[in-house]
């Protein structure tokens, strides 16, 4: 296939760009390093900080010439367009998007800058898709955050109303906590309109946070690891708390710990988008599935790492602080997650052995830990 990644340079749009070489599609790559722009002028910088695409490309074009990169803003219409209309994909995978609730809520030009890059970037592929390959498969990842927290069980993307006698189809209600993940819901939004008007194709993937490090193991031979961020801002709340532990910093629970989510290993994210590619929807049709393999509360997660360190010595501390985001801290949660597994995902579940493999990764490059931006700066009050 011909395979257009948008934010090729991210935690999961590099390793994506990598497994899929290996498959051999054609692929362009397009990102213009926003995120590494963003997290430099706050101070912010993940555990190693990566060679750029235009040098990491040369080790991919040894296993497949077909390979090829742009520095595009995929919020630029002209520049864009350009590049889409000359490449032709048969598929698009969508991750130009700035993917943090902390950044989206640190102020007013942050949450707009956050806004217009979603929006914008989602806005000009569906209209060049609509307008020069309305046969092409998008792939977008969107967020079990777009759900918040209902007091209900979350279906995959839709719900069966019925109401005075009549039944309906929508698109599962989303109440968001951020402006971040409400960037999400208006991108599904956005999708899903062209998709009724313009009979197009669509796969919206509602991924709970990642954890990991490498995707497979070409990467981990070649040290194409991906952008391994442990911030406040950046960082996913596993990936934070295992460098945490080997840093001697208390893992920061925010309040009372029992806020529970649906979490995935970067492996597995990776399998969810190839099983996408190989199962496209009809025309007019949108495909949701909730990306996730296990559910657990914050409390639980800290627990977990640190019992599973205590394998390799590391004497992990936990500690309560004031919850910095305005969000429920007790509430029901039961997302459903069958239609990946139905494709063939084999779920990569989080043991202990998958934390010390991480920790023992961080361990090796512990130098490079900076612990001031570990504890959360930014506030939603």
């Amino acid at each position: 296939m011909k395979i257009l990644v948008l934010g090729a340079d991210g935690y999961l749009g590099w390793p994506t760009s990598v497994d899929l070489a290996l498959d051999k599609h054609e692929l362009l790559l397009i990102d213009n390093y926003a995120k590494r722009s963003i997290m430099s002028e706050n101070n912010r910088a993940p555990l190693i900080l990566n060679k750029k695409i235009e040098s990491k490309i040369k080790i991919l074009k040894k296993i497949n010439k077909k390979v090829s990169f742009k520095n595009i803003d995929c919020s630029n219409f002209n520049k864009f367009s350009d590049a889409f209309k000359k490449f032709k994909p048969d598929a698009v995978i969508h991750f130009a998007e700035l993917p943090s609730a902390p950044y989206s809520m640190l102020g007013a030009k942050e949450g707009w800058k956050t806004l217009q890059n979603n929006i914008q970037s989602t806005y000009n592929l569906v209209w060049n898709v609509k307008t020069h390959r309305p046969n092409c498969h998008i792939v977008k990842l969107g967020t079990m955050g777009e759900y918040g927290t209902p007091n209900i069980n979350i279906e995959e993307g839709w719900l069966n109303v019925k109401h005075q006698g009549r039944n309906q189809k929508f698109l599962y209600p989303r109440q968001a906590s951020s402006l971040y993940h409400t960037s999400k819901i208006m991108d599904t939004d956005l999708i899903w309109f062209y998709l009724r008007l313009y009979s197009l194709r669509a796969t919206d993937l509602m991924q709970g946070p990642v954890y990991g490090v490498y995707a497979n193991d070409f990467s981990k031979e070649n040290k194409l690891e991906p952008t391994f961020a442990y911030d406040d801002m950046f960082g996913t709340v596993l990936n934070r708390f295992i460098v945490q532990s080997v840093a001697n910093v208390p893992l920061t629970v925010y309040g009372s710990g029992n806020q529970i989510r649906g979490y995935l290993n970067i492996r597995d994210t990776i399998q969810c988008i190839k099983l996408a590619l190989k199962n496209p929807p009809k025309k007019g049709v949108l495909n949701i599935f909730n990306q996730f393999t296990e559910q657990f509360s914050v409390k639980e997660l800290a627990n977990k790492v640190a019992s599973a360190l205590k394998k390799i010595e590391l004497n992990v501390k936990i500690k309560a602080i004031k919850n910095p985001r305005i969000e429920k801290e007790k509430h029901y949660y039961n997302a459903k997650n069958t239609g990946m597994k139905k494709l063939g995902l084999k779920p990569t579940l989080l043991t202990d052995k998958v934390i010390i493999e991480m920790a023992q990764y961080v361990i090796s490059n512990k130098k490079h830990i900076n612990n001031k931006i570990i504890s959360p700066k930014s506030t939603w009050k």
